[in-house]
């Protein structure tokens, strides 16, 4: 069974800057891709950078493009996610996801693609 644990979580300034780790365990097939997800206080969890973990592609979502980065890597099995330039509205529970199913890429940042999910690791911005 493919666990996923997070970690890097915390509190910052605006401004500042945090990397999130997401180590993959117990797996018998490699993800095919994996994700980060992030949910604020009263709101829907939304997808906000995935990656194939083959090739190495990755997509974004509007709100994190330029800031957040999303990277791999495979001998670690571990997924990270680069936040920079951090704002107070990035402030939310960070969850990492995976999936070992194959996935078109219109597809990657949808919650419903993802059956593998961590416990989610906490950022606060504050201003």
């Amino acid at each position: 069974q493919l666990q996923l644990v997070e970690s890097g979580g915390g509190s910052v300034r605006a401004g500042g800057s945090l990397r999130l780790s997401c180590k993959a365990y117990g797996y018998t097939y490699s993800p095919y891709c994996m994700g980060w997800f992030r949910q604020a206080p009263g709101k829907e969890r939304e997808g906000v950078a995935a990656i194939y973990t083959g090739d190495g592609s990755s997509w974004y979502a509007d709100s994190a493009k330029g800031r957040l980065t999303i990277s791999k890597d495979n001998a670690m099995n571990t997924l990270y996610l680069q936040m920079n330039s951090l704002k107070p509205e990035d402030t939310a529970m960070y969850y990492c996801a995976a999936t070992t199913r194959t996935t078109y890429a219109w597809l990657l940042l949808r919650e419903s693609t993802y059956g593998y999910w961590g416990q989610g690791t906490q950022v606060t911005v504050s201003s």
